[in-house]
């Protein structure tokens, strides 16, 4: 029976879109970058695949020779978040973006307080850390939860663990994604927080959970639809609300998230896993640590090259990612760029990939790999 791993490398971009002009991204490259400023990293395996090829491709250069498994994809959809681009290499291009705000409708949050009875403080856009900074000691003292967004379309909110139970941060969030639908916000995401060792120090926890639109019909559907199982891993169930996932597996971490695919890549036989690693973007990516970031990619480099061992020739395996987030460039949101895909071993290894017009030809592979109705949009790299 067939047997495929997608695996995405949260934020693990090659290089500017052609429309990065438009989002302000003109010139960053996650990859590159990290390259440049961190020159002692060390990445043999993906550097085997082609990773030094995938960056020329998206930097329009001219590569010597024609690796083959190796290439670059270019987002269609309008936006440069995580939803947006796990929707796209599922199937579905979006022609607008969805909503972001810097503070959010009266209307919004009065619905959301009455309904889940309720009041906020902050609304207002910020980091995950220094919105801790900034209320943390006023959310301990008043018990009123930390209303904030950021450059995403997402509404975030902020919680002691000790002050706001889980699952009543949670319920809290369900209320807020019900009222969100039609504000065209992609996510809302549970923050919790606990106290850290320093005096005042607050501390995300691994408890986050996002609550995403439903999105339209995608890949996933139509490959659970074909009873071909669909196994998420991390928080592939939360981006696509569940839809089109028979099987869910969330992780904590990308050591967390890179055991389980182990454990499910021995077992299964059959059907898709899809997994995505968080930590470069959550961790690094915003954070702008670029030396924190290359040892997460050499860390993951090194159990790549142990993965390798156990692809049997009639598997596919594509690794790629969602969008980029270059901890060199100001700011700290998501950076509007290529991203490279690998298909290591397995099907499609001796394909020349080249330069892609976009995400959804991942939906395509899966498709014309598992031998279901061919994907109405993207062309297979296979």
């Amino acid at each position: 029976m067939p047997r495929a791993l997608l695996l995405v490398l949260d934020s693990v971009g090659c290089g500017h879109a052609p429309d990065a002009e438009d989002y302000g991204d003109l010139g960053a490259n996650t990859l590159g970058h990290i390259v440049e400023s961190v020159p002692e990293i060390q990445l043999p395996v993906l550097r085997s695949l082609g990773l030094d090829h995938a960056l020329a491709l998206s930097a329009a250069a001219s590569p010597s020779g024609h690796e083959l498994g190796v290439g670059v994809m270019t987002e269609r959809s309008a936006g440069k978040d995580t939803t947006t681009g796990h929707w796209e290499l599922a199937g579905v291009v979006l022609e607008k973006p969805f909503r972001t705000f810097t503070s959010f409708p009266n209307e919004l949050v009065e619905a959301i307080e009455r309904d889940a009875g309720v009041r906020f403080i902050g609304n207002i856009p910020s980091s995950g850390t220094t919105i801790l900074e900034l209320l943390g000691q006023e959310h301990m003292q008043s018990g009123r939860p930390i209303l904030y967004t950021s450059a995403d379309s997402v509404l975030q909110i902020a919680a002691h663990e000790d002050v706001v139970p889980l699952e009543q941060l949670y319920r809290m969030c369900k209320v807020a994604r019900f009222h969100c639908d039609r504000w065209d916000i992609g996510r809302v995401i549970a923050r919790p927080f606990v106290t850290g060792s320093a005096l005042g120090e607050f501390v995300r926890t691994p408890n986050r959970h996002d609550f995403s639109l439903v999105p339209p019909p995608t890949v996933l559907n139509a490959l659970s639809d074909a009873e071909i199982p669909v196994t998420g891993v991390g928080k592939i169930y939360d981006i696509f609300a569940g839809s089109g996932i028979n099987e869910s597996f969330p992780t904590q971490s990308n050591a967390d998230g890179m055991r389980t695919i182990d454990s499910l890549w021995a077992s299964r036989t059959s059907g898709l896993i899809f997994a995505n690693l968080v930590d470069f973007d959550m961790l690094f990516g915003h954070r702008r640590d670029a030396s924190g970031y290359a040892h997460a990619l050499e860390v993951f480099d090194c159990w790549l090259g142990k993965f390798l061992s156990s692809i049997r020739p009639d598997d596919l395996v594509i690794i790629t990612a969602d969008h980029g987030n270059d901890p060199t460039w100001s700011g700290t949101d998501h950076t509007r760029e290529r991203v490279p895909v690998f298909i290591p071993g397995g099907i499609g290894h001796t394909a020349e990939i080249g330069v892609r017009d976009s995400f959804a030809d991942v939906a395509a592979t899966l498709t014309a790999y598992f031998g279901v109705t061919p994907w109405a949009c993207g062309k297979s790299l296979i």
